[in-house]
């Protein structure tokens, strides 16, 4: 018999122990620490992007034409690897392999996790229950990252390979739920290794091509956590250019992450609101954040990007859920991984773009 209940305590584990990568939180200051400069950390993070860009779709397909929970067990893997990669590295070439582990092993988790739990309540005949599961999922993700990075300076007390250690047994503790989960029914393509990528990849090029509703649900989706995201990125800078003291620095974007876990609670209080209303507010409420982001007072701007991370994380719920109803089951890890492409494409314009934006300021 299929224990729902049992299944959602293990996805919930296997984020709860991936968000708090200590290491992971910290890694600038680690790989600086190390004596690497910050031209090396910048191409290593690029490496990261370019890796997570171009396998972020593919690892939707294998999840689909393999197995979700194979997806999971192997982005542990990939995670634990990565640690270990960055364990044992003595060059920029161990940094820049254990970058792109890393960036797999998010490839592998995302669309798979999704999948697996709108499988698992569909099952049961609880996909209302979806939204739920989302809030939570989300809420123990920002928490615990939130917690992750409030240890930076314990994971530079530590040092770089203690941290990376923690990061190793973290990674080999998801595992466990990882491998415990179980795949719900359902159809999967026939055939060998080749022929389910091709039937994965085909369907669901048909989905996108026939559904432009489900496009502007990603694009909308992308284009306000863009704005969000980069919002975050900048007030690190733009706080201690208004006077915040550097000791404040790091409590303060504690709080500033934390504001997406309010965000993804208050979609409980607005269940009965249809998703075009919701998506209208939550867009002009981040643009306004924005706004304020760039006003010249230090609670304004702090309340602008609080305000920013709350919405988008409300927006982030919702349109998960509507994403998971139009999709087919067959498909399901594939295009939940296309929205996650269409957001990285849109970071490519609103970076530099916010960038150049607030560097004016």
């Amino acid at each position: 018999m299929f224990k729902i209940k049992q299944q959602l305590r293990r996805l919930y584990a296997v984020t709860a122990i991936s968000s708090l990568q200590i290491a992971g939180a910290s890694w600038v200051a680690l790989l600086a620490a190390r004596g690497f400069s910050l031209a090396e950390i910048g191409f290593a993070e690029g490496v990261f992007h370019l890796v997570s860009f171009l396998f972020e779709a593919p690892s939707g397909v294998i999840a689909d034409a393999f197995g979700r929970k194979r997806s999971m067990v192997a982005s542990q893997c990939m995670f634990a690897a990565a640690s270990a990669a960055m364990l044992l590295s003595r060059s920029m070439a161990g940094v820049c392999l254990a970058m792109a582990l890393s960036a797999l092993g998010y490839n592998f988790a995302s669309g798979s996790r999704e999948a697996l739990a709108y499988e698992s309540l569909k099952m049961c005949g609880l996909e209302e229950a979806y939204q739920q599961f989302a809030v939570n999922d989300l809420t123990l993700w920002r928490v615990g990252t939130a917690l992750a990075t409030l240890c930076a300076g314990f994971a530079l007390w530590l040092g770089p390979r203690a941290a990376y250690g923690v990061d190793l047994a973290l990674a080999l503790a998801g595992l466990l739920p990882a491998l415990a989960l179980r795949e719900p029914e359902r159809e999967v393509p026939t055939g060998g290794a080749v022929s389910r990528i091709r039937t994965a990849v085909r369907e669901s090029a048909v989905f996108i091509f026939h559904s432009p509703k489900a496009l502007r649900l990603m694009l909308c989706t992308a284009s306000v956590g863009a704005v969000a995201t980069m919002l975050l990125y900048l007030l690190q800078a733009r706080l201690p250019a208004l006077g915040l003291p550097a000791g404040w620095l790091g409590p303060a974007l504690f709080i500033l992450s934390l504001s997406g876990t309010l965000g993804a609670q208050s979609a409980r209080f607005a269940r009965r609101l249809s998703f075009r209303p919701l998506a209208l507010l939550c867009a002009g409420g981040v643009f306004a954040g924005a706004m304020l982001a760039a006003a010249p007072s230090l609670p304004v701007a702090f309340a602008g990007g609080f305000l920013a991370g709350m919405l988008d994380d409300l927006l982030d719920v919702r349109s998960d859920v509507a994403l998971n109803g139009m999709v087919p089951s067959a498909q399901r890890a594939t295009l939940v991984s296309v929205s996650s492409l269409t957001f990285s494409l849109v970071m490519l314009a609103a970076a530099p773009l916010m960038g150049a934006l607030f560097g004016a300021l």
